[in-house]
This record gives structure tokens, C-alpha cells and sequence, in this order.
């Protein structure tokens, strides 16, 4: 914790108190929250960015989409538009934001929509001829204005919220006890060699501040790199391109594991903060330092970068996110849930 934050302490603990109140008054129904006879799943976490929502939506596009008609339901960060918007072929990152556009890229047999008023989005939703069956919210953990029917709360391996304070000393947007809203606590980006003992290490840290937390279902996911990487048009083998050299460019909030999987000496990599918009000082700052080397970046940047960008120099490295163990067990939990609340309907 540095200094400066430090120092804010005192801000900190009036923002815990405003959020407490806040979740108090959604908590006892004086302020008003929407339900919705179709299944509403809410992915979020606790703190701000880096704790892998996106892989996390991802998976249950792949879990779900075989089955159901799927919506994916975004706020749409940093998008240059307003309101309800639902992608189709003329939407790109600067209209729905990038992971949303990334989600309408990879996946063509769901619904993507953003829209900073979920409840008004999921009835935007809800009225179109093909309308969903399930609705995914992403990054919604503290949009208390819908109730979902599940929630589940991401939480970062080495920067658990347990562990963490408000903002602005922490990283925290909500007080700690607010994980008791989910139905599953995911610690993500875990090392995938990370030991039982390791686990239940962590899961007494989560009870230490919460033991009202032992009822949830925890489980551990790690960031699954694939062995290729893609360009418009091409497919190279990670294998291939580790001792080319090549220019490494990430604007995410946490881009040292993608650094890290794919250099192999002491190649520049260029970062950017997250959700970045790239100007066109960056895009002629980046094609000197790339000069004639490819570029490989994430997928959320590529999306941004495509089209800007020579596509035979512009790659993106794929990720997925794989539980440790019991995977099963987690796509058991939300194939029954879906399976209750649309027999009940």
C-alpha cells in the first residue's frame, strides 16, 4: 500500500460506509430491486479489474450456448455510444466496448448486448422476436438493481479480496461482506500446479473474514494459454515464435503471465492500461518499435487493433479459463440451476 493511499485512508472508510448503506437499503427492499422469470447469471468480483471476467463469461458461452439461447449483457466500458445497443454486423469496439465486441466476434450463435442500465437492457432483451433464454451479466456484481437468480464472484489468486480494503486505500469497490450475495466464489488465475494443501490455505483466508461464506461453493480456476497464435488470416504455433523476434503489446490490468508465456529473451513489451483507446500517437509508436517484427497482443487489444494495424503483422494469443479440479461439479451447478428455475417457470 503506498503512501498516497495510505493518506486517503479516511475516504476509504466513508466509501465502505455509503456502500453498506446502499446494500442495506437493496437488502431490506427500500430500494427497489428486479427479478425476471428467465435465468439471470451475474459474473463480478469485489475489487476493481484484473480478476478475469472474460475468460469467465467466455466459459459459460461454451457451457451454455449448445443448449440454450444465450445473451451475453455488458455495460459496455469505455464504448463511444449510449443506451441499449445490440451488436450486429456493423458494431465494432468503439459501439459495444471491446470485450463485448470480442464476445460478437467469437461467438455467433448468441445475443450481445451493453447497456449501463441492466434492468433496462434485459427487457430490451426480453423483446426481441428471438429472445433469450439465459442472460449472462458481466460485471454486475454490484448492479443491485436486478437480482439475479445466481452470482458468482471472481476473486484473484495472490490479491484476494479478503486481504484487500476499500477503495481508495484498497482495491475494493464494495465492503468484504458483500461476497455473501454469491452463489460461487471462483480464486482465479491460480498456478495450475497450485497444491490441495494451497487451496485450503486460502479457503480458511476467505472464512477467517466471513464464516457465513461456508455454505458457498469455492472452487479454482487457472488462465489456459493456447499453443497458437492467430492473425486475421494465419495460425503460428506459440513454439514457432519463441525465439523470433517479435514486439509484445498488452493493455490489460494484470499483462505480466501473457508477457511472461510468450517471450523468450529480452524482447520489448509495450503496456498499456486497461480498456485503453488507442491514439494515433500510440498506433505510430507502436509501428516503430514493431518496425517489420509481428505483433502479438490479447484478444481484447486485437479487436481494437484490427483494421489499424497491417493484418500479416497483427496476432492475438487466445486464453481460456480451466478449473483445477471439479470442473464438473461447476457446469453441474449451473446446468441444474438453469434446469430448476425453467421447470418452475
Amino acid at each position: 500500500m503506498n503512501l498516497l493511499r495510505k493518506i486517503l485512508f479516511p475516504f476509504a472508510i466513508l466509501y465502505g460506509f455509503i456502500t453498506s448503506i446502499r446494500n442495506f437499503l437493496f437488502d431490506k427492499g427500500i430500494l427497489k430491486s428486479f427479478s425476471f422469470d428467465i435465468p439471470v447469471i451475474a459474473v463480478g468480483n469485489l475489487s476493481v479489474g484484473g480478476t478475469g471476467k472474460t475468460p469467465q463469461i467466455e466459459y459459460l458461452i461454451r457451457l451454455l450456448s449448445p443448449k440454450y439461447n444465450v445473451a451475453t449483457l455488458s455495460r459496455g466500458y469505455k464504448r463511444k455510444s449510449e443506451g441499449f445497443i445490440l451488436a450486429d454486423a456493423s458494431s465494432n469496439a468503439e459501439i459495444l466496448g471491446d470485450e463485448p465486441f470480442q464476445y460478437y466476434e467469437k461467438f455467433k450463435n448468441i445475443q450481445v448486448a451493453v447497456d449501463a442500465d441492466r434492468k433496462n437492457g434485459i427487457e430490451q432483451l426480453l423483446s426481441q422476436a428471438n429472445k433469450p433464454e439465459v442472460i449472462l451479466l458481466d460485471d454486475a456484481f454490484q448492479h443491485r438493481k436486478v437480482k439475479a437468480g445466481f452470482y458468482i464472484l471472481l476473486t484473484s489468486y495472490g490479491d484476494l479480496y479478503s486481504d484487500d480494503f476499500m477503495l481508495p486505500t484498497g482495491n475494493l469497490r464494495e465492503c468484504r461482506i458483500g461476497a455473501r450475495r454469491a452463489n460461487v466464489v471462483i480464486v482465479t488465475k491460480c498456478p495450475a500446479t497450485l497444491s490441495l494443501d494451497e487451496q485450503n490455505k486460502i479457503k480458511r483466508s476467505l472464512l477467517r473474514r466471513d464464516d457465513k461464506a461456508e455454505n458457498q461453493q469455492l472452487y479454482f480456476s487457472f488462465i489456459d494459454y493456447d499453443d497458437a497464435i492467430y492473425s486475421e488470416d494465419e495460425t503460428i504455433k506459440v513454439d514457432d515464435i519463441k525465439n523470433q523476434d517479435k514486439l509484445l503489446l498488452a493493455g490489460i490490468a494484470k499483462p505480466t503471465p501473457f508477457f511472461d508465456y510468450l517471450k523468450s529473451k529480452n524482447e520489448e513489451c509495450l503496456t498499456f492500461p486497461d480498456h485503453h483507446n488507442f491514439t494515433e500517437k500510440d498506433i505510430l509508436d507502436i509501428k516503430n518499435n514493431a518496425q517489420n517484427k509481428i505483433i502479438i497482443t490479447t484478444e481484447k487489444d486485437f479487436v481494437r487493433l484490427k483494421g489499424i494495424i497491417p493484418k500479416d503483422q497483427l496476432f492475438y494469443l487466445p486464453i481460456r479459463s480451466s478449473f483445477l479440479s471439479v470442473g464438473k461439479k461447476f457446469d453441474e451447478t449451473i446446468i441444474n440451476h438453469l434446469k430448476c428455475q425453467l421447470f418452475t417457470k
